[in-house]
């Protein structure tokens, strides 16, 4: 749910010893140093192949054929990485793909960036450089004109930086009409394919191993910090890439993203964990809520009431029928316990779930009003919660994805309070 980072030393130690991985399934290789015990589960994953990345290409472009679009421009992001394979960072430097409805795609990069990002671009062709006194927006320009779009139409990828817009618009005179691109770059990545199931799975098999490690080590007078860098440590040893670690310790479980506050585990404590890591890019998003030591005949309650939440959402989860309707139920079941209503606390304060990929958010969304129809290769997280201000929160988090035969998860449901991983 949260994308926060607590990279430590150790985690950073952990990563270079485990640096060459690539999985599916739970072959077993040396643990790195400190992690006794862990061993990479990611070792067989395969990357998205470059054929894989063409016919995403091909795709989309005969969409735009279809609607009478020039051409996509898409800046660094994963968007860029879905499409080409480029893995780039944003900067004020601007690195960005033109993807014309007809021909061979231009990357548009500065000159001394050329072999670093030609080291990741899976698709070929024309990679057009800029020095620091030129503007790449008149080589944007000149790309999208050496593929045959002079004028009409051109879309750009929804989170695209409006100086990147406005300069491709100053440099062209206004001879383009700027339109979001957001549909069409929807349409080819909301359908996951194999490879990409093959590799969420992966990097969920990881963090839940991860999780499991973390829930047999901790120990009371650990603070949220270094429960999140023993984490971090973990996940790389197990062979991905950590992405983010968010521990929430007694009261501040009450709230999704936490607290400022200083928390320290003692007996009693509620720990409320949202964790996640990457596999070639490809995201995985695991919450588990726990007691350290004996629950409360509350926190029992609300326990149970959050995992049938879970249940219920995939029991809606139905082919065609609209992903908001999964959140409907679940908070309509909640409200029925005495939860809300609405968005109310005590109560479900965030939806029910969201799409993920690349991007640990994306399309669609498990929230009252998305009308969009649930079909095959849709992912999600599942992750209803009940927050109680000034006392304890509890959220559940497991991915899942739909198929012909209904949704499928990557991760089992947690069984019970006191067998939650």
């Amino acid at each position: 749910m949260r994308r926060r980072d607590f990279l430590s030393a150790a985690v950073a130690a952990a990563g270079a010893a485990s640096a060459t991985f690539t999985v599916v399934g739970r072959a077993a290789h040396a643990a790195p140093a400190g992690v006794p015990g862990l061993t990479s589960l990611t070792v067989g994953a395969k990357p998205i192949s470059a054929d894989e990345r063409l016919a995403r290409i091909a795709k989309l472009q005969r969409l735009m054929v279809d609607q009478k679009i020039g051409a996509l421009i898409l800046e660094s992001g994963s968007s860029l990485d879905y499409f080409t394979g480029i893995q780039w960072h944003r900067s004020e430097r601007t690195t960005a793909a033109v993807i014309p409805a007809r021909g061979e795609i231009v990357v548009v990069t500065p000159a001394f960036e050329v072999p670093s990002v030609r080291e990741t671009l899976a698709v070929g062709g024309d990679v057009r450089p800029w020095n620091e006194h030129e503007s790449p927006f008149a080589l944007l320009v000149g790309a999208l004109r050496d593929r045959g779009v002079t004028s009409g139409p051109i879309a750009f990828e929804s989170t695209t930086r409006l100086f990147i817009v406005d300069g491709v618009r100053d440099a062209s005179a206004g001879a383009y009409q700027v339109v979001s691109g957001d549909a069409l770059v929807k349409a080819v990545r909301l359908i996951k394919s194999p490879a990409e199931l093959a590799l969420m799975q992966v990097a969920n098999n990881v963090t839940l191993a991860a999780l499991r490690h973390v829930h047999d080590n901790v120990r009371p007078g650990m603070r949220p910090d270094e429960i999140a860098a023993m984490t971090d440590a973990a996940t790389a040893a197990l062979g991905g890439v950590p992405g983010f670690a968010l521990v929430l310790l007694n009261e501040a479980s009450a709230y999704p993203h936490g607290s400022k506050q200083p928390q320290t585990l003692r007996e009693g404590s509620v720990i409320l964990m949202d964790v996640g890591c990457t596999v070639h890019g490809y995201q995985s998003d695991i919450s588990r809520t726990w007691v350290m030591g004996k629950p409360t005949a509350k926190q029992r309650n609300v326990w149970d009431t959050v995992k049938r939440g879970q249940e219920l959402a995939l029991a809606t989860a139905k082919l065609g029928t609209p992903v908001g309707a999964i959140d409907d139920a679940v908070r309509a079941y909640y409200e029925k316990e005495g939860w809300g209503p609405g968005y109310r606390l005590p109560g479900l304060s965030h939806r029910t779930g969201h799409g993920i990929g690349l991007d640990g958010h994306e399309p669609p969304y498990l929230v009252h009003g998305d009308t969009t129809p649930l079909a095959p290769g849709m992912c999600f997280s599942d992750e209803p919660g009940l927050y109680i201000p000034g006392e304890f929160g509890v959220r559940m988090e497991d991915c899942w994805y739909m198929t012909e035969a209904g949704p499928k998860l990557f991760t089992e449901l947690a069984r019970s309070i006191d067998d939650p991983i």
